[in-house]
């Protein structure tokens, strides 16, 4: 992996207070590398650190994108109930989930217009709201 990623992914963890292991600045490094906006999920994270002749379990894998998370680094976007994506881009945004294919891709958040919201129920407050759009295609 290119010097100059692994230091920006270096630099990542460190401004968020993450101390930059190997393992964390590995994966930080696929993650922001290129600079593009990325939805991953564990396993094709997993994949593409295994790909690049790394050693990172499947488990410490989850637990550092946790760790990401809990940092304010990447969010969490859960499909089904029990899919789980990880997105770089953390701006509050909707997404399009693609049910063929399993992959989610950001929507144009400037087309989106959330009229109202219910009200909170007594000693509870909206955190977020996320926003999913299942496609088919249709051809």
């Amino acid at each position: 992996m290119d010097q100059q990623v692994l230091d920006t992914a270096t630099h990542w963890l460190a401004e968020a207070g993450l101390r930059p292991t190997r393992q964390r600045v590995t994966l930080a490094a696929l993650l922001m590398g290129d600079g593009q906006d990325r939805h991953v999920t564990a396993e094709s994270l997993f994949a593409a650190v295994q790909d690049g002749g790394e050693k990172v379990s499947l488990a410490t894998v989850y637990n550092t994108l946790r760790a990401f998370c809990d940092a304010g680094l990447i969010q969490e976007v859960t499909v089904d109930g029990a899919r789980s994506y990880f997105d770089t881009n953390t701006h509050d945004h909707p997404h399009f989930f693609w049910e063929e294919d399993g992959r989610l891709t950001d929507a144009p958040a400037d087309q989106l217009e959330i009229a109202s919201l219910p009200g909170a129920p007594e000693g509870a407050e909206i955190s977020k709201v996320d926003v999913v759009i299942r496609l088919r295609r249709t051809t």
